[in-house]
């Protein structure tokens, strides 16, 4: 039982740092800091863990038992140890606390190029709409001038055909 309470320990520090490792940006200096820093302290709990181990098999007593320094001893270690765990999981919140961070600012960075994308959008469908109905204008100015044309075009022939007519019969006339 003393020895499945640090495996699970250690167990669930690395599975934390390797879960950490893919969703967090590897280049934060700070976030590789705290984990040296906890890997740091999980070495020496592990170190503080063999010393307890040491002094349960110190028997400096009479007939080979227990002496009362020797229990104090091996109890000092072992709230060394529970001292060392309050602190690691100290450092396990600061930890979380810079992934929770890093998230956040990913988060935000998303919201921001979605809504610069969202505007970016607004402005190119207005551009659109804009060109769309300035291509409309300009076919109904070309319809316009086509229109104009023509009747302009019709009254030249008309009047062209109205000059030669006269022309005509004024020869006819004289002939």
């Amino acid at each position: 039982m003393r020895k499945t309470v640090p495996l699970l320990l250690i167990c669930l520090v690395t599975s934390l740092g390797a879960f950490a490792q893919g969703t967090v940006n590897p280049d934060s200096v700070a976030y590789q800091l705290q984990r040296q820093k906890i890997n740091n302290m999980l070495t020496a709990r592990k170190q503080k863990f063999g010393q307890y181990e040491t002094s349960l098999g110190q028997h400096t007593g009479i007939f080979g038992f227990q002496t009362k320094d020797d229990i104090r001893r091996s109890a000092g270690i072992l709230m060394d140890i529970a001292k060392t765990d309050d602190a690691i999981f100290k450092e396990l919140k600061i930890l979380l606390e810079y992934r929770d961070f890093q998230q956040k600012q990913i988060q935000s960075h998303s919201k921001e190029a979605e809504t610069t994308a969202a505007g970016y959008m607004q402005v190119i469908t207005h551009l659109q709409q804009q060109n769309a109905r300035l291509k409309q204008q300009v076919r109904s100015t070309e319809d316009h001038y086509n229109t104009k044309q023509n009747i302009f075009v019709a009254a030249i022939v008309l009047m062209s055909a109205s000059i030669l007519l006269l022309m005509f019969r004024k020869n006819r006339v004289k002939a």
